[in-house]
């Protein structure tokens, strides 16, 4: 291990927000009722994205009711939320006034991605709002089918054509966000939102990052580090050529293959990673690789995805012109 005591010291410190997006004070904004749709014989809630405009009309904290918790962490709660006067129902993610620094500087960096994005793949922002005691709340778009981790739990393996529906969407998501210069470096299985018809949106930017430039730097050590790729561990062996955005599809193929394999792919069934043993399974070994029954395009495919050198990872416009990809069509599935 005397290559990695050598390698330069590892960058831990995440970028400060600007000041003036510290302490966002911004109206909550009403989204118009045909927005929204609350089909009340199955007691479930369909949101529908149309091109009609917010209105200008703003709802406080107390308008919302609180119906459940749907998950904790990092420094907050998400509950599922109804509109009183309306039934809209929405997530409300609540960050709690006493977390760490660190915590609120991320969902502030989520704020300010979040209310900049419009993409039907990319998790909707319906508004921003500062809360009693200093919390900070996000008024987001509800996924009734909670998480793919949480459908993974359920039914322990989707099948290729599943996987093909979703990495189309997610790559829809990928390349909207990677066309505006913003990285997620953190995508997994518990950050992709799924709803009862299985759209897939990407959720949780606390640690993206937003680029300044196409070829600015972006291998600081923060995300998940199951799903980092090589070159985030090890920036002088396999960073060549570092466009900042191939990390991203390194960790949409680990997320599909888990999804296929039931378990995480550098593991065995059941093994719970640390930090060491994934660093040494991602740098030093070979790509994790499909067992044998698997079809030649879905091969293809994450091989595209698993390069371990970044530069020939494919990008996701041009995952999205792939086979694997191209004989799915979301409208008719």
């Amino acid at each position: 291990m005397a290559l990695v005591r050598d390698r330069r010291h590892l960058n831990l410190r995440l970028p400060l927000p600007e000041p003036s997006e510290r302490r966002p004070r911004f109206p909550l904004p009403l989204p118009p009722s045909s927005v929204s749709t609350v089909n009340s014989t199955a007691n479930t809630t369909t949101t529908t994205t149309t091109t009609t405009t917010a209105s200008t009309t703003t709802i406080s904290i107390s308008e919302l009711e609180k119906l459940k918790v749907l998950g904790h962490g990092n420094g907050g709660t998400v509950y599922e939320v109804r509109h009183k006067r309306t039934s809209a129902i929405y997530a409300l993610k609540v960050v709690h006034g006493d977390s760490d620094p660190e915590i609120r500087r991320q969902i502030l960096r989520e704020i300010s991605i979040l209310r900049r994005t419009d993409s039907p793949y990319v998790i909707k922002c319906h508004g921003v709002v500062d809360m009693p005691g200093g919390d900070i709340g996000i008024l987001m778009e509800y996924m009734n089918a909670g998480t793919l981790e949480n459908l993974l739990k359920s039914q322990s393996t989707f099948s290729e054509l599943c996987l093909a529906k979703i990495a189309k969407q997610v790559l829809g998501g990928l390349d909207y966000l990677h066309s505006h210069k913003i990285i997620h470096r953190d995508l997994k299985p518990s950050n992709l939102l799924v709803n009862r018809e299985m759209e897939v949106k990407i959720a949780d930017f606390g640690v993206s990052k937003i680029m300044g430039r196409t070829l600015d730097p972006c291998n600081s050590y923060v995300g998940t580090c199951a799903y980092m790729s090589p070159e985030r561990f090890d920036p002088d062996t396999y960073g060549a050529n570092y466009n900042g955005y191939a990390a991203d599809i390194w960790s949409l193929g680990l997320t599909l293959m888990e999804l296929y394999m039931g378990h995480f792919p550098f593991l065995p069934p059941g093994q719970r990673p640390d930090w060491a043993t994934l660093m040494c399974a991602i740098c030093f070994g070979e790509p994790p690789s499909l067992p044998e029954n698997t079809s030649e395009k879905f091969n293809d495919f994450m091989k595209c995805c698993l390069q371990k050198e970044s530069s020939k990872r494919w990008s996701a416009h041009q995952l999205l012109q792939h086979p694997f990809i191209q004989s799915i069509d979301l409208k008719s599935t």
